[in-house]
């Protein structure tokens, strides 16, 4: 396992890769890919049960990827642990590629398809039931977007994952404050949203989503919760590591410039 050091530099590699592979695609969604960069690196460099050389190993830990125009993120996360090639990365959204906009599983280590939003978490509820129905011990990882919680769906499986116990279920939510359209509070607010998720039987977890340190203890103590799922509500700057994509709306779903890439790679040094 990584230590938190180790673990802040190996981000900063996926952010490098996310930043090359939307450049080169001319397309693509930097600003949430970036903002989850460190929770999602924590969990597969530290925390996460997978086997990129079996990746259908039926003792694995499930992660899924709700909110799918993300993937640049999870393909960058994949290609370190040799899940593909890493020149595949040079191929995203093109036609024919596996690399698609959204994830598809003809990826190895893709466990669903996503990409419409406020379904991931009623997917990850399923792979939940499914563990304990089968006496699995693996758990259910599903990070969603704050913009895609105001979906109807999302509080539906909310509901049950607390009705069912689902104490290997542990959602992440990237609450980077903003969505396609613009903020969030300007759109459809979402607070008080910890006491939201406490009122539909949820453990839940608050935290700065770019601290290693409190990224690792979140997970973990999501690990010791029983009879509930937990959630952890982490509080994240969209485009972060990128001074001028940081808090940018613009930045959600367009690809930066050569010029505006040089300059990202060059400040992720």
């Amino acid at each position: 396992m990584l230590q938190i050091k180790e673990l802040e530099e190996k981000a900063k590699q996926i952010r490098r890769l996310i930043i090359q592979m939307i450049a080169c695609a001319g397309s693509g969604h930097p600003g949430g890919s970036l903002s989850a960069t460190d929770l999602i690196t924590a969990l597969y460099f530290a925390v996460l049960r997978h086997n990129p050389k079996d990746p259908n190993w039926p003792e694995r830990d499930r992660f899924h990827l709700s909110k799918g125009h993300c993937c640049p993120l999870l393909y960058a996360v994949l290609v370190e642990f040799g899940y593909f090639n890493v020149e595949k990365l040079k191929t995203l959204r093109q036609l024919g590629s596996i690399l698609q906009g959204h994830p598809d599983r003809r990826l190895p280590g893709i466990e669903a398809a996503s990409g419409s939003l406020g379904q991931g978490l009623s997917v990850g509820l399923g792979m939940s039931l499914a563990g304990k129905i089968d006496k699995k011990d693996y758990r259910v990882y599903v990070l969603m977007g704050d913009g895609e919680i105001q979906e109807g769906n999302i509080w539906e499986a909310a509901m049950a994952g607390a009705h069912y116990k689902c104490d290997n279920l542990c959602a992440i939510l990237d609450y980077n404050q903003f969505q396609i359209d613009g903020r969030i509070s300007e759109i459809m607010g979402l607070e008080p949203l910890a006491a939201k998720w406490k009122a539909f039987g949820w453990h839940v977890l608050e935290i700065n989503g770019h601290d290693m340190k409190e990224i690792l203890s979140s997970y973990a103590e999501a690990k010791t919760i029983k009879e509930k799922p937990t959630i952890i509500i982490a509080h994240t700057i969209k485009g972060k590591g990128v001074s001028f994509m940081e808090n940018v709306c613009d930045f959600h779903g367009r690809a930066p410039t050569k010029e505006e890439a040089e300059k990202a790679l060059k400040e992720l040094e």
